[in-house]
């Protein structure tokens, strides 16, 4: 079952994605998973990412910590707490899911284009053509 979502979700995932352009990427603060993860949080209140946050600070040891509590990766984290769905069905606000050289990647679908947090920092879009899977916030 999809979250419940706040009656202004739009202008707080709005402010959430203008501010996340501003930190610099750093595992276990500012990376893909904990931007969608992010996003669930100012649309819903529900932090499914909270546990995780601050508790390792490269791709392996997030991995890691997200295979001691039983979870293959960030993706299988985020199924736990949303419902799949085919990327053709995703509304903005949903995540969508990529595939990448450095394994999968989280993004917040905003219609055609999909929110993704690079290993800079920087807020790209990639179209949403290109996901994978999908997951109902």
């Amino acid at each position: 079952m999809a979250l419940d979502r706040y009656t202004d979700w739009r202008a707080r995932l709005t402010a959430y994605v203008a501010a996340g352009a501003l930190p610099e990427f750093a595992y276990g603060r500012h990376d893909c998973a904990l931007f969608a993860a992010g996003a669930v949080l100012a649309m819903t209140g529900q932090d499914f990412a909270a546990a995780y946050r601050g508790r390792y600070s490269t791709l392996r040891g997030g991995l890691r910590v997200l295979r001691q509590d039983g979870f293959a990766d960030h993706v299988a984290l985020a199924a736990a707490h949303l419902p799949a769905c085919h990327p053709s069905q995703a509304m903005p606000g949903d995540l969508a899911v990529f595939d990448s050289a450095a394994g999968r990647v989280l993004g917040v679908v905003q219609g055609q284009g999909v929110y993704v947090l690079d290993q800079v920092g920087r807020i790209v879009i990639v179209p949403m053509r290109e996901a994978v899977g999908a997951l109902r916030v």
